[in-house]
């Protein structure tokens, strides 16, 4: 327990002394580094990629850096929209040193969980900006502008770009995110679909029937299948009846080793899952199966209304 408390109390600390030196917080004009603050789940951090194009649009000099998950440091290998990328876990100490190491930043915008606001503030935003009604309201405390849901309902993609001002962003196109770097991996033979079977929810999963019918039908239309999932998730994908001159690569692939699979696949079909945000960045003809989540939250949206 000790272990796991310290990172966070090296944050914590850091934030109080640096909130109570800092004097009086002032806006500064025209940031020259900005932070994006979170411990997202993957398919949550692909999200806020309205947030970066907006960022980079409206301070085109920038430097723009965003802390992201472990495993999803390897998609931003190519600098989409010149974010430079730092993967930490807030249990690593590691990590946070790492974090708390970099220079102080203008501004700092922090989506989703406000607690991110202290870690903002530790590694020396001079002011920072989050959305408004988080509980418990000390995650707030550090923010310096709350910023309210807009009214009408939206996506999750959308609603992140109204942490900053100025116009919407320019809709996606699969050349604003350059391909990770990936290790070799085992491809099938093209023309393919991937049917992603695995989600961070069980309540996401679609009927193991289902996944059979559809592998059946594309098979018949002259498609290989690719078979994916997460580790631990093997199971539900030799539940859909996969066959010998099928590819499974469930628990296999990294993130940025997915990334190309998707990427060469005719058709991903897939739970409203990080896979499925991994198809619109690569530009593949995606299918998301959406159950107790939202279609509206997690849609297409503006951003990526040119999206298949």
């Amino acid at each position: 327990m000790a272990s796991r408390l310290t990172p966070r109390l090296a944050i914590l600390g850091r934030a109080a002394i640096r909130r109570l030196a800092g004097g009086r917080r002032v806006l500064p004009p025209g940031p020259e580094r900005i932070l994006v603050a979170h411990h997202l789940l993957i398919g949550d951090t692909l999200m806020l990629t309205p947030l970066l194009a907006k960022l980079r649009e409206q301070h085109p000099a920038a430097e723009i850096v965003m802390t992201v998950p472990h495993a999803a440091q390897p998609l931003y290998g190519g600098r989409p929209y010149g974010v430079r990328a730092l993967g930490w876990n807030p249990r690593d100490a590691a990590s946070v040193r790492r974090l708390l190491a970099e220079p102080a930043f203008d501004i700092a915008l922090v989506p989703g969980d406000n607690r991110y606001a202290w870690l903002a503030q530790a590694m020396g935003a001079k002011w920072i900006v989050a959305f408004d009604g988080d509980r418990p309201a000390y995650k707030s405390w550090p923010v310096d502008d709350l910023r309210a849901y807009p009214a009408a309902p939206a996506t999750w993609f959308d609603m992140t770009a109204a942490l900053i001002d100025g116009p919407p962003p320019r809709a996606f196109r699969p050349e604003d995110w350059p391909a990770p770097a990936a290790s070799g991996f085992a491809m099938p033979e093209s023309p393919y679909c991937v049917l992603h079977v695995g989600a961070s929810s069980r309540l996401k999963l679609w009927n193991a029937d289902r996944w059979g019918a559809l592998a059946s039908e594309l098979r018949r239309l002259g498609y290989r299948i690719a078979w994916s999932a997460g580790r631990g998730e093997t199971e539900l994908v030799a539940a859909c009846g996969p066959v010998p001159a099928d590819l499974v690569t469930a628990g296999q692939l990294d993130l940025a080793q997915l990334w190309h699979l998707v990427g060469g696949a005719k058709l991903l079909v897939s739970p409203d899952t990080g896979a499925a945000h991994l198809g619109r960045l690569a530009g593949t003809p995606t299918v998301a199966l959406f159950g107790p989540g939202s279609a509206v939250l997690a849609g297409r949206g503006e951003f990526w209304r040119d999206s298949l």
